[in-house]
């Protein structure tokens, strides 16, 4: 897995140490300092040259033959150490060479250790992200061990170690200055040699305050990452959205954390699912249950549903529609028009069954049904907690038979008063009654329903629920077919 800011941060690491190292070797030991600058440099280049070619072989056959989870450990300690080597390369080279003693070496191994140490956790972080984005990218995720290397005791070998090397760096250059103003005595002033002592001090420490600093910033770049992605699975999972995934890609208390956010949204969501078909079931049943008392059949629900979604979708980007008709809203408009007659389960079967012409009488009773069904849905509400479900279903249950110009029942509303899904419903299902044959009329075919229906454009239905019918209607036929009463049981 290589990839262009993991090669970048390396290369920008490899190339500071070498600038670094020269300036640190000649303030560190005086016999660097004695050197000539080709004498000097050329060693140094020479050997970070040949490690960072050497890093590729080793991530090759070390890093990347290794688990996921063991990746970011292999990387530091490749990269660590490659500079412990090109440390030790440099003392025995400066031995071999010029015949300095290995106390001279031994102040180029600290300085390179320290770089070496700080680089390594930089890529090793970088590393990480990497892994993290190709979990993210590929759905998988990495197997964490359950006796996993806490945070708090990396964060606390972290801070022990670099606070060793800093000592053991700034030790070493103190040292050599003291040695230098023993050396050089009076012939310097006391404001030239506190100058120059603090001008080295400075240097060295701000090139350790700058690897800190980066590696504080590489490891709160990566925190950010998982808190991003942890902050917003859960805030996804509150508005019931529960498809989010946490990328499960470090090998410690982040990685656990991962996991049990993914378990628990995909528990929420196999419960949602549960709760949403067992629903769905009930919906059907109550509604076909009502279905049964009719002259109706239960081919009836299912044709009128899907009118009033192809009606939905349709007004969805309408401006008189638009506020209502979010795709949440139409999915529970489809879910809640099967329960538009429930209050026919209150009506007596002399009434509801009668094959001829209901007496005035009789049809006041049977105008009772919608509150009928409201009434029972509210009873459902008190016990469940109101909800959008059943605001939709007793919406529908109450309004359906309400008309445009204000002529219809239980509660004469007109225009923009009925709400909604009272009057998607009202098409929907008087053009079903229209096509559908009944024991007291015939079947109607599309074109006759479609002619009565236009009769009632701005008296019984809104002038926008018939355009949106006549636009649709092709859908209309369709979905007769293929949930027609003597096609139902196939379809079932």
């Amino acid at each position: 897995m290589e990839h262009s800011p993991y090669t970048r941060r390396a290369a920008l690491h490899y190339l500071s140490s070498m600038v670094i190292l020269t300036i640190y070797g000649v303030q560190v030991c005086p016999f660097l300092e004695s050197l000539t600058v080709v004498q000097l440099v050329v060693p140094i280049v020479a050997a970070i040259a040949v490690q960072y070619l050497l890093r590729g072989l080793l991530r090759t056959r070390f890093v990347l033959q290794a688990s996921d989870k063991n990746q970011t450990v292999r990387v530091f300690t490749v990269e660590f150490a490659l500079f412990l080597a090109s440390a030790v390369f440099l003392m025995l080279f400066n031995t071999a060479a010029y015949g300095f003693p290995l106390t001279s070496g031994l102040k180029i191994v600290v300085g390179m250790a320290t770089l070496g140490f700080f680089a390594a956790i930089d890529l090793g972080l970088e590393w990480q992200r990497a892994l993290v984005d190709q979990f993210r990218h590929s759905g998988m995720r990495m197997q964490v061990d359950e006796n996993y290397f806490p945070l708090t005791g990396k964060m606390g070998i972290f801070a022990s170690i670099s606070v060793v090397f800093i000592l053991g760096v700034v030790f070493l250059v103190i040292s050599k200055d003291l040695e230098w103003l023993k050396e050089v005595g009076s012939t310097v002033t006391l404001h030239d040699a506190q100058r120059y002592i603090l001008t080295e001090v400075a240097f060295v420490v701000g090139v350790i305050l700058t690897h800190v600093l980066n590696v504080i910033y590489s490891y709160s770049h990566n925190l950010k990452g998982f808190f991003d992605s942890e902050n917003g699975v859960l805030m996804r999972a509150t508005r019931g959205e529960l498809d989010g995934v946490v990328p499960v890609g470090t090998n410690d208390e982040f990685g656990i954390m991962a996991i049990h956010t993914n378990d628990m949204v995909k528990g929420l969501r196999e419960t949602t699912d549960e709760v949403r078909r067992t629903r769905d079931v009930s919906i059907l049943t109550l509604a076909s249950l009502a279905e049964t008392r009719d002259n109706e059949t239960g081919a009836h629900i299912l044709r009128t549903q899907r009118y009033v979604r192809v009606l939905a979708e349709h007004l969805k980007d309408h401006p008189r529609f638009s506020a209502v008709l979010t795709d949440e809203n139409i999915e529970l408009l489809y879910k809640s028009a099967p329960l538009h007659d429930i209050g026919k389960v209150g009506i007596p079967d002399a009434i509801l069954l009668k094959p001829g012409k209901l007496t005035e009488e009789e049809f006041t009773i049977m105008k009772t049904h919608p509150a009928i069904g409201v009434q029972a849905l509210k009873v459902a509400e008190r016990e469940l907690g109101t909800n959008s479900f059943l605001h939709f279903a007793g919406e529908i249950a109450l309004s359906h038979h309400e008309k445009w110009d204000g002529s219809g029942y239980p509660g004469g509303l007109a225009g923009d008063d009925i709400p909604v899904s009272g009057r998607l419903m009202a098409l929907a299902d008087v053009y079903d009654a229209l096509i559908t044959k009944r024991v007291y009329k015939p079947a109607f075919p599309h074109g006759k329903a479609k002619e009565i229906i236009l009769e009632g454009d701005g008296k019984h239905f809104d002038p926008d629920v018939v355009a949106a019918f006549l636009a649709m209607e092709d859908e209309f036929k369709t979905i007769a077919a293929r949930f027609s009463d003597q096609a139902y049981g196939e379809v079932a």
